[in-house]
């Protein structure tokens, strides 16, 4: 695709701070959302995750990962969903529990990382070729579209029904911003998200102020204004660090693991890491056929893991949650164009000065969902669009492909999951494990070397299916 900023180039000081605030507002929701999900699922008396270090955790765990990748990847790294369940049993153990659940998760991407840099990538290639790579990329943006749809629609104001009012201002939200990104001017087409959120949450306002705070009608209520009288208690100013308070425990004798709950910690999250893993390779490939830059050869998928895993740690340290690259981050870089690590690195930094100001999170954390499920459609997808471009290199007229293909999409879609006592196999993960295993028994064991073109033009031979040479 064109790109308006490349990798490696950078927009003038002003544009790039509002560009990197719109990439904000497009990790913000996910990112903030793990902690309060990890709290709902815990018991009294267990230790809690705070919204704004985990904001603070995912700005310096990005920052890391960045450094690892020598700054080559435009990806920003969130707190991940796939760890909800495996956070839960680490804060039944305190802040202790939870960093060394994330110490897990990061020493399993350290030892893939060590396995890759001496045997290399290519059984990566060979193991998740284009035809399995495609859906599951796909897969990944159509599985987030519940969230999208709870958001828009606003179903938590009425279990029995839906919220016409906030599917209404979630279309607004959409519609302004794909009216911005095809028909704006060229720096309006940069910040789609900014604009849409912009437009939706003044549409929120409104509606709060006369529908709800006038009229009381209950499904007007869209704009939480109380949330501001919180800001008069300085108290709240400062975030709960995961490694402050671990320390604490440590210091007041209240440490509460031991050899079991290590064990169960490490069988939480260390499996975790493993489905993750498969994640972090279909991102990579994602952003780089954007990029068009092949981010697993240059800087190369050890270095990418490295910089994941050391980054979960160095995040959950300070937020508790280990993180992961996001999708919509990548989503925004395709819609918008620009690439620029540079914005990634402003936002990183935006990211940890606004876990500190507190006023600002309340501001933000008051964009009603509808508002954020108006975006998220354009942006999980454009996440499976991604993917379904990948398709472009297999060939569905071969039955074999199509089998593979099928697999993955209906395990996805049917929300195929493998449960292990306390341990979930979550439905991407499955369906990308029974792709894999369709593939290897279908293919014949020397299939026939096709040409397939890649990043720079030049053509390579491959085993991933048929795509016709081209010129760039």
């Amino acid at each position: 695709m064109q790109l308006t900023y490349k990798v490696n180039e950078k927009a003038p000081f002003g544009k790039n701070l509002l560009y990197a605030f719109q990439q904000v507002l497009a990790i913000i929701a996910a990112t903030v959302l793990v902690p309060v999900l990890v709290n709902g699922n815990s018991s009294a008396g267990d230790a809690q995750l705070s919204q704004s270090s985990a904001l603070i955790g995912a700005g310096i765990g990005t920052i890391v990962y960045l450094l690892f990748t020598k700054f080559k990847s435009p990806v920003f790294l969130g707190s991940s969903f796939a760890f909800i369940m495996p956070l839960a049993t680490g804060v039944a153990f305190g802040y202790c529990g939870v960093i060394l659940g994330a110490v897990f998760a990061g020493l399993v991407y350290t030892i893939i990382a060590i396995v890759i840099k001496f045997a290399g990538s290519d059984w990566i290639n060979k193991l998740m070729p284009p035809v399995i790579i495609g859906p599951t990329v796909a897969l990944i943006g159509l599985s987030l579209s519940s969230s999208a749809m709870n958001n828009l629609m606003n179903i938590s104001v009425s279990a029995d029904n839906y919220n016409l009012m906030s599917i209404l201002i979630g279309v607004i939200t959409f519609l302004v911003t794909v009216i911005v990104s095809v028909k704006g001017t060229k720096g309006m087409k940069l910040i789609p998200f900014v604009i849409g959120v912009g437009a939706g949450y003044f549409v929120a306002v409104i509606a709060t102020l006369i529908g709800y705070n006038a009229c009381g009608n209950e499904y007007f209520n869209l704009v939480n204004f109380s949330a501001f009288a919180s800001i008069a208690d300085f108290r709240n100013w400062m975030p709960d660090i995961v490694l402050i308070d671990a320390i604490k425990e440590i210091a007041n004798g209240t440490v509460k693991l031991d050899g079991s709950g290590v064990l169960s910690v490490f069988l939480a999250f260390a499996p975790v890491a493993l489905v993750v893993f498969a994640e972090h390779v279909a991102d990579h490939k994602n952003i780089s056929t954007i990029i068009e830059h092949d981010l697993l050869k240059d800087p190369g998928l050890d270095r990418t893991l490295l910089g994941d895993g050391v980054g979960s740690i160095a995040g959950a340290l300070v937020g508790g949650c280990p993180n992961t690259t996001y999708g919509e981050s990548i989503g925004c870089v395709a819609i918008t164009g620009n690439a620029s690590v540079t914005t990634i690195v402003t936002t990183a930094i935006m990211c940890v000065v606004l876990g500190f100001i507190y006023p600002i999170m309340v501001f933000i954390e008051s964009i009603p969902g509808c508002v954020v499920g108006g975006i998220s459609i354009a942006l999980y997808g454009f996440i499976a669009v991604s993917g379904l471009r990948m398709f472009k290199h297999v060939d569905l007229d071969d039955s074999k492909n199509l089998f593979v293909v099928a697999a993955i999409l209906v395990a996805g879609l049917g929300n195929m999951e493998l449960k292990f006592g306390s341990i979930t196999i979550s439905n991407i993960a499955c369906a990308l494990i029974l792709g894999i295993i369709v593939n290897a028994v279908i293919r014949p064991s020397h299939p026939e070397v096709k040409k397939e073109v890649s990043y720079d033009g030049k053509t390579e031979e491959t085993m991933f299916g048929t795509v016709e040479s081209e010129n760039k």
